[in-house]
């Protein structure tokens, strides 16, 4: 007789896989009418970093919820990207832009704190960022939200990365 499905391993694997904490930032529920009625199915938007720089976002569908937190945690893995932080903050001002969606976003003086909405505040806290002023304009979806301020997230240099993309030293 083959013993039963290892349970317990996979509990341990993974525990020792999680190296991203989450933040579930939005679930939909979609009903599709049938001839029996409605059918819901699920769609789960998830915030994935590790308080150290590394953060990304994930978006999975499915019939339940669990199985849709699962899929958008795996897509947020893979689209994981460093984010530059100075001294608990961000190094510049910038905006971060995505369909009708704009994310204003300053760095902020020790002890300020992140000040920012539910979806925009999960990125920066899962990002290590302790510190940050920012302001949404538009549409307040928050699809688009996480995908604007992970658009200017992307788009920040530091001091020391212009100095070598540039190849002169700013004075």
């Amino acid at each position: 007789m083959r013993p039963r499905s290892g349970r317990r391993d996979d509990r341990r694997d993974s525990r020792e896989r999680k190296e991203y904490d989450e933040v579930v930032v939005k679930i939909n529920r979609c009903a599709k009418v049938v001839k029996g009625g409605r059918r819901f199915s699920f769609s789960a938007l998830v915030v994935v970093g590790n308080r150290k720089g590394k953060v990304g976002f994930g978006f999975g569908k499915a019939n339940e919820v669990p199985p849709s937190v699962e899929k958008a945690v795996k897509d947020g893995t893979r689209s994981i990207m460093e984010v530059p932080i100075v001294e608990g903050t961000i190094p510049h001002m910038i905006v971060g832009r995505f369909g009708a969606s704009k994310v204003f976003m300053k760095p902020a003086s020790p002890g300020t704190g992140v000040i920012a909405g539910a979806a925009v505040k999960s990125i920066f806290e899962l990002a290590g960022v302790h510190d940050v002023l920012t302001k949404s304009f538009g549409s307040n979806n928050p699809i688009n939200l996480v995908k604007a301020t992970m658009n200017g997230l992307s788009r920040l240099r530091t001091r020391e990365m212009v100095e070598e993309l540039r190849g002169v030293k700013i004075g």
